[in-house]
């Protein structure tokens, strides 16, 4: 079986999961508000060549909270939401990325992994299909658990825009 691939596709907000010439899924994202961009503190999404270096929250319950990439006990629920209307949710799942191109996406002011950008769930009650983000990829629960399900460590991540 060829490697699956993730193409996230910026100026459609979309990301797809492939393996060789065959599209597996398709899902709709949310990409920084700040547009596309690699420099530390911009709030933008880094473009170019990456892995997902980490996978973090398997077996949690849908809607899990995580701050510092650590489940904090809660679940996202509307009360929640209304209790903290600022909070950048990151929910369910975490694919943690690293950059692949050194002085474009690694290392010093450009590195994606100590930038902390991940592909992470948001609330449903987020929009997808344009920027929002601090930077990450956003994507509704469901989808993500989905994604999470058939990408292990590795998987290669292409971000254009």
């Amino acid at each position: 079986m060829s490697e699956r691939r993730i193409l996230i596709d910026v100026p459609t907000q979309t990301l797809t999961l492939s393996a060789g010439a065959r599209v597996l899924a398709r899902y709709p994202v949310s990409t920084g508000r700040n547009g596309v961009g690699e420099r530390n503190g911009s709030g933008c999404t880094p473009r170019g060549l990456h892995r997902v270096r980490a996978r973090i929250g398997a077996g949690c319950a849908p809607g899990t909270v995580f701050r510092g990439r650590r489940p904090t006990g809660e679940i996202c629920d509307a009360a929640l939401r209304a209790a903290h209307p600022g909070r950048d949710w990151i929910t369910t799942r975490i694919l943690w990325l690293t950059g692949c191109e050194p002085g474009r996406n690694r290392g010093g002011e450009v590195d994606t992994l100590r930038r902390y950008i991940y592909i992470h769930g948001t609330p449903p009650s987020e929009p997808l299909g344009e920027p929002r983000s601090h930077g990450c990829i956003r994507m509704h629960d469901a989808a993500l658990i989905a994604l999470f399900d058939q990408t292990p460590v590795g998987t290669p991540v292409e971000i254009r825009g």
